[in-house]
């Protein structure tokens, strides 16, 4: 098959001619027809990432087409169109038995700790815990934007944030993750507000649903820009971006018990952020991660898709070629692109 290989950490990968997978006995090989590019690839690219190793093939947002099953795989056939989380679980572990395998104890993650989809096939482990069928009429591009951005959006608006009608959510950084939260929050009913140094970026965030738009390099202090606007700060603010500075103008932008949202991944230089506790504690704020959704949590995403009231192909931007993630991969923290870049064609 051909792969996108990173040999070496911040130098050009390369397209190679590599051995097709073979299925584990408990999961299933699938034959990919779209994954995502994501700023986490570039996290991985980089060499932030502790799991991986050299060499490798990156790619966690994807779907297809099951082309081989594991002998220990019975509810999962030949044929099958599916989509899987990026972080796929164990199933067994005291936190899976909990309910949140998104934060498996022993997790698997293509792109990360295994061989991922940015190649024409890739296998999945324990496929029973983390196969995620697809309805017909969801297409793969739009499954493969849900693995990691518009997932982890989900979950967290809805299950770590529980928004709502009537309330006033702040979005910082109008990428993929930021655009999914606006979609997904304005879906809700919510009040939205984006901030983004892009007016690009910003014009898509108001065709996602914002209701209010802030760009960053004209406002002085975004904080009290919010709180002004909303009349005491947001219910619910989204670091989407993952820096310091958006970090901490999403806590400063809260109201009184407010929810602050970590989506944007911390890495590098950005991994210890400033937090502003002393907001925290007069507020009595909330401090909430969000890592990724469960297998088993998706169908309430895909009934929303299914009538029309979130629509995730919206956000994708370029369809490109395997040869061309090349250069995308590694421009990905130019943060140049508007909207998602799927790549379809491998």
């Amino acid at each position: 098959m051909h792969a996108l290989i990173i040999d070496s950490f911040q130098h050009t990968p390369s397209i190679h001619t590599v051995p097709d997978p073979t299925s584990p006995q408990d999961g299933v090989v699938i034959e990919v027809k779209a994954t995502g590019l994501c700023r986490s690839d570039w996290h991985g690219w980089m060499g932030h990432d502790s799991d991986i190793r050299l060499p490798h093939v990156p790619g966690h947002e994807f779907a297809g087409v099951i082309r081989e099953v594991g002998k220990g795989v019975s509810n999962w056939k030949i044929g099958d169109r599916v989509t899987v989380p990026f972080v796929c679980a164990c199933g067994t572990c005291q936190t899976c038995q909990s309910g949140n395998q998104q934060i498996c104890d022993d997790q698997f993650q293509p792109g990360f700790t295994h061989w991922g989809s940015f190649a024409e096939y890739v296998a999945v482990h324990r496929a029973e815990t983390n196969l995620v069928r697809l309805p017909d009429s969801v297409s793969f591009e739009a499954a493969a934007s849900l693995g990691c951005r518009f997932a982890t959006s989900f979950r967290g608006i809805v299950a770590q944030g529980k928004v709502s009608g009537g309330q006033w959510v702040a979005v910082h950084g109008c990428g993929g993750v930021g655009l999914s939260a606006i979609m997904i929050a304005a879906a809700l009913g919510a009040t939205v507000i984006a901030v983004d140094i892009s007016e690009e970026k910003l014009a898509l965030a108001k065709a996602a649903g914002a209701s209010f738009l802030i760009n960053g390099k004209t406002s002085e202090d975004i904080p009290s820009t919010i709180i002004e606007l909303t009349k005491g700060g947001a219910h619910v603010s989204v670091d989407a971006l993952g820096s310091k500075i958006t970090c901490y103008n999403s806590i400063a932008s809260l109201r009184k018990r407010g929810k602050h949202i970590q989506i944007g991944l911390m890495a590098g230089n950005e991994s210890n952020p400033p937090i502003p506790m002393h907001l925290v504690i007069a507020k009595e704020l909330e401090i909430l991660g969000s890592h990724g959704m469960q297998a088993h949590a998706y169908p309430e995403m895909m009934q929303l898709i299914l009538e029309g009231k979130i629509a995730p192909e919206k956000l994708i931007g370029r369809r490109i070629s395997l040869k061309q993630a090349v250069e995308s991969l590694i421009a990905m923290d130019t943060f140049q692109e508007n909207g998602m870049v799927m790549i379809d064609r491998f």
